[in-house]
């Protein structure tokens, strides 16, 4: 019998130990009722990281079934050691590669993004295609830290001033979406929650 709380609570100290950006417990917690609530049953993930949202997303409902994209293989590696050691690893498929190169036919209730940052909007535009008509396209860290709700004239990295500009060039996109229709919440690091319209 597996110790999941222990697992988990393994993991997140991992995260926080090799400074792996994993989900805050108020934006996991809201996933996994979302998952819940809509009975999702099948989940693309873009952004495996070393495991823990796909974990805690095939852990909400043991009918879910998590495909899962990561391109870095040191956090794939780990993210392979997690899933077996929590014993999902017949409900979640991982896939070692980058996914704007992954070649994806089958479609999904769900579609989480959650991996770099500065591509959201190229992620939602090639994986909308591998959307269920009442699927749910969900992107983490709208609010990046604090940074998006600041004057960009504040922010003194060049490289994250152009990293804020893309995620809000992503939000804009997001709201002019004449094919979906997308609400934001102010839980974890930001989260939005895309539906289609049309």
């Amino acid at each position: 019998m597996v110790d999941t709380h222990l697992k988990i609570k393994e993991i997140k100290e991992y995260a926080k130990e090799n400074n792996v950006p994993i989900m805050m417990d108020d934006g996991i917690q809201f996933l996994t009722n979302f998952i819940i609530k809509h009975k999702i049953k099948n989940v693309l993930e873009i952004g495996t990281a070393i495991g823990y949202s796909a974990i805690m997303m095939a852990l909400a409902n043991p009918d879910v079934r998590v495909t899962t994209i990561e391109r870095d293989h040191e956090r794939y590696l780990e993210a392979v050691k997690n899933i077996k050691k929590l014993e999902v690893e017949d409900r979640i498929t991982l896939i070692y590669q980058d996914a704007l190169e992954v070649d994806i036919r089958d479609s999904y209730d769900l579609v989480f993004i959650d991996a770099a940052k500065g591509k959201d909007l190229a992620f939602f535009e090639k994986f909308s295609k591998n959307l269920e008509y009442n699927g749910f396209i969900i992107t983490d860290n709208i609010n990046f830290h604090g940074y998006v709700a600041m004057d960009e004239k504040e922010i003194k990295s060049k490289n994250l001033r152009s990293l804020v500009k893309k995620i809000k060039i992503y939000i804009n996109y997001l709201k002019n979406n004449k094919e979906f229709h997308t609400d934001f919440y102010d839980v974890g690091d930001g989260v939005s929650v895309s539906t289609r319209t049309s």
